[in-house]
């Protein structure tokens, strides 16, 4: 298959694709049934982690503190369900053009509670989310770096992703070698919330790729004026980040000590970056 799976590839960069990995399904053989692909998809072989990055540029408004929309639209909204999600649906497509059967998933939260009754015994209750940051870990694309984010040796955090579940027997690409996050501590000196707490940190342990994150308090990050935003999905689901000012200031780090792949002619932050405490947050509404 490792042929097909060249084609599978070439497939999703020409419909837009950034980032492609894929992991075999006995990658997952130790994660829950509530998070397990197999639960969804028993006859899955393969799991295909599909990536778009979020443009630098979308980042700008944000970073400068006067345009947020921008993001919400081009580096979130849009990106997700529009552009990244006609993207994965077309390489579904592909695959069952091929006679393989594909079931693409968006991004939900790993952190949605069930909301059904199980249909058979020793099995999970509906709906079963998959965590999507670990699935791109098992499929070789990143790590988990210390703020809790996915990187990438391409684009840092400035990616989102989808998945597809299928039944085609894929060539497994390696895990990531390398180490993206040096633990620069830039994320827990820009969070103006104290949020990252270092004193309290991990290690988590995917196919034996070991990572140390810091402790994160979420309930934090939901009320940062910084760039987060609450969750769009559901309540319970992590706040999103991925512009919030620890995360531009991981990014920022790994541009200035030449970490990525995705360069540009110009730095990312040319001026003293913006913050809003605790004290100030109850007197603006950004």
């Amino acid at each position: 298959m490792e042929k097909f799976s060249k084609k599978v590839k070439r497939f999703a960069k020409e419909s837009g694709a950034d980032l492609v990995g894929i992991a075999n399904i006995e990658r997952f053989k130790y994660v829950s049934a509530q998070h397990n692909p197999i639960s969804i998809f028993p006859e899955a072989k393969s799991v295909i982690v599909i990536g778009r990055r979020i443009t630098r540029g979308t980042l700008r408004g944000v970073e400068e503190g006067t345009q947020f929309s921008i993001y919400g639209i081009y580096g979130y909204d849009w990106l997700d369900n529009r552009f990244l999600a006609m993207t994965t649906f077309k390489v579904a497509e592909f695959l069952e053009d091929n006679k393989w059967e594909a079931i693409p998933l968006p991004n939900l939260p790993p952190q949605i509670p069930s909301m059904g009754i199980a249909v058979k015994p020793n099995q999970p209750e509906p709906n079963v989310m998959i965590d999507f940051d670990d699935a791109a870990v098992r499929a070789g694309l990143g790590e988990i770096g210390y703020c809790g984010v996915l990187l990438t040796p391409e684009f840092g955090p400035r990616q989102r992703f989808q998945l597809i579940l299928t039944d085609a027997e894929l060539e497994p690409d390696p895990l990531l070698q390398e180490e993206i996050c040096d633990r620069c501590m830039e994320c827990i000196k820009n969070c103006p919330l104290n949020a990252i707490n270092p004193k309290k940190e991990k290690e988590i342990i995917i196919c034996g790729k070991k990572m140390k994150i810091a402790e994160i308090d979420y309930t934090k990050c939901a009320s940062c004026k910084n760039g987060a935003t609450s969750n769009r999905y559901h309540p319970t689901g992590n706040p999103d980040r991925l512009a919030a000012i620890c995360v531009r200031s991981c990014m920022d780090h790994l541009e200035k000590t030449n970490k990525l792949k995705n360069k540009f002619q110009n730095p990312f932050r040319k001026r003293p970056v913006w913050k809003i405490g605790k004290r100030e947050m109850d007197f603006y509404k950004i």
